[in-house]
């Protein structure tokens, strides 16, 4: 058995080292200055959050009142919803209620303290949560918003919860 003064010497110092997890065999180790990832990521790319910002950022002109203005994409964005919420769009009022509600909300619960120091205002009770839920449940049925939900139309639904009430000049 003749043994290179190389393997002779890898031997001795692997005999103390134990291969395991998080150990790998040093013979399959990265190499000293080299890499498991060269190529990597490159410098100055950016994450999915960064370019979106970037995006919504961004300037545009447009024309309101017959006047040309600069407002940035997100603006726009956020104008053109509530003005078809505001018509009557059931798809943008349900996206404004559903995202921006808790936003309001949390966004009214730190004022409501007179100082910095003092205690958060008690969590909200099931009855406050449940009359908030009923009265948000109600703005959207008085839009007409439920009713195209659940597939009644309104005309249905106005008849089926008056009571039979016979029109005016009908004689039976």
């Amino acid at each position: 058995m003749n043994l290179n003064r190389e393997e002779v010497m890898a031997t001795k110092r692997d005999s103390d080292y134990q291969v395991g997890y998080g150990k790998p065999p040093r013979h399959s180790r990265f190499k000293k200055g080299s890499s498991g990832n060269p190529k990597g990521r490159p410098r100055g790319s950016k994450n999915a959050a960064t370019l979106l910002s970037e995006a919504l950022s961004e300037q545009v002109v447009i024309s309101e009142n017959g006047r040309r203005r600069t407002i940035t994409k997100k603006e726009a964005i956020v104008t053109q919803i509530v003005n078809k919420a505001a018509s009557g769009d059931h798809r943008a009022i349900q996206l404004l209620l559903v995202n921006q509600i808790p936003l309001i909300e949390a966004r009214l619960e730190p004022s409501q303290s007179a100082t910095p120091d003092a205690p958060p205002p008690p969590a909200l009770s099931a009855e406050v949560k449940r009359a908030r839920a009923l009265e948000i449940a109600r703005i959207l049925k008085d839009i007409g918003y439920l009713d195209q939900v659940l597939g009644a139309t309104p005309e249905t639904s106005s008849a089926s919860s008056s009571k039979s009430v016979k029109p005016e000049g009908h004689k039976s």
